[in-house]
């Protein structure tokens, strides 16, 4: 999911009662949550080396242990810091200091991202070392507007009923909010269900396609090895669809509310394309390696410039890195014509690596 969601899951776990058994758990509920995205700096080092790293040992159950402590271990920071600077017999914290109760929730709001990033499509190693594989819920788009705007309601609605009752000379309660933050934590759960079921009624709809309808007439009947649902953000009733066939893919739309496929259009069939020089060289880069290891349905094509000249020793050959997951348009992201998380290999006349994109940044 995105930061925004993250940080104000982990306020909302916070709120429904955290922050009543231990002092700053607010804050350090709220950091951690979001704590795990710090492998984005790993970006600094270049595009390819951001991707490889991301979703890495901070998204894992050996590393969240490890950040709680550090999230703790600032918040001790800043605690010894208000304290010194308090007037004698003045309250530092409404709730009681208890540090090992703190990390606690720190795990908790911790696991909290884990969960989240688990239920959209991109997908998550936790047991990572000891197991590198994915998993990837698929259940939940990156950023969902119906869980963004339940977990702002509840931190924002307190705060307007708090400056209402200021207003008329009521006294302040502390910890105010609770059950707007249950309220917003049971939305989502509510909404991972909701949408759990209705992803099942779409692998089942897709179950049913009729593969040998897009080959040559007279084609024997196309079994299908894999079906993948993936979502749209706000409405439940529509997935893109993934099917794989032993020698292609096969993309449609799903509507499990009328229970209906987008008619299907050469288009939308992607046939596995054939290993080249060119592609062996592309998938043993480091770019190349990363990708195969993330990617559920990755589509590897080798295109050759037009302008290429056998005797010009600069002649390149673009290798494409691309995931069928993604291979969808939404309001704000066109990722039929332009899919998001796409990687390039571009290699020289040698068929050695000059250098590789990853969402349209280079890296050499």
């Amino acid at each position: 999911m995105e930061p925004i969601t993250h940080m104000m899951t982990g306020a909302c776990l916070a709120r429904a009662g955290c922050n009543r058994k231990a002092a700053y758990a607010t804050v350090a509920m709220t950091i951690a949550a979001e704590l795990p995205d710090i492998d984005t700096l790993w970006g600094f080092d270049g595009p390819v080396a951001g991707f490889q790293h991301h979703r890495g040992i901070t998204h894992t159950f050996v590393g969240i242990p490890l950040e709680a402590a550090l999230v703790v271990g600032a918040v001790w920071l800043l605690h010894r810091w208000r304290v010194r600077r308090a007037k004698a017999g003045v309250e530092v914290t409404a709730a009681p200091v208890r540090w090992g109760l703190l990390w606690v929730f720190a795990l908790l709001a911790l696991g909290s991202h884990l969960l989240l990033d688990y239920t959209n499509n991109y997908g998550l190693r936790p047991f990572f070392p000891f197991n590198p594989r994915w998993y990837a819920g698929s259940i939940v788009f990156i950023f969902e507007p119906v869980l963004f705007a339940a977990l702002l309601g509840a931190l924002v609605m307190p705060f307007l009923f708090g400056l209402i009752n200021s207003e008329i000379g009521a006294r302040r309660r502390p910890f105010r909010g609770r059950g707007w933050a249950i309220a917003a934590l049971l939305v989502m759960v509510g909404t991972w269900t909701w949408r759990v079921v209705e992803q099942q009624k779409a692998v089942t709809l897709a179950g049913s396609l009729d593969l040998s309808a897009m080959q040559p007439e007279g084609s024997a009947a196309v079994p299908i090895v894999r079906i993948s649902a993936n979502p749209y953000p706000i409405n439940p009733y529509r997935w893109h669809m993934v099917v794989e066939a032993p020698g292609f893919y096969q993309v449609t739309t799903a509507d499990t509310l009328r229970g209906t496929l987008s008619d299907a259009s050469p288009s939308d069939v992607f046939h596995k394309p054939g290993t080249t020089l060119a592609t062996l060289k592309a998938k043993q880069s480091r770019l190349g390696q990363a990708y195969l290891d993330w990617s559920s349905y990755p589509l590897v094509t080798d295109v050759t410039s037009a302008a290429q000249d056998p005797d010009d020793p600069r002649a390149l050959s673009v290798v494409t890195f691309r995931d069928l997951r993604f291979f969808y348009d939404v309001a704000f992201l066109k990722g039929r014509t332009d899919p998001p998380l796409t990687g390039r290999v571009i290699l020289d006349a040698d068929r050695r690596v000059a250098r590789m994109e990853m969402n349209g940044r280079s890296e050499r």
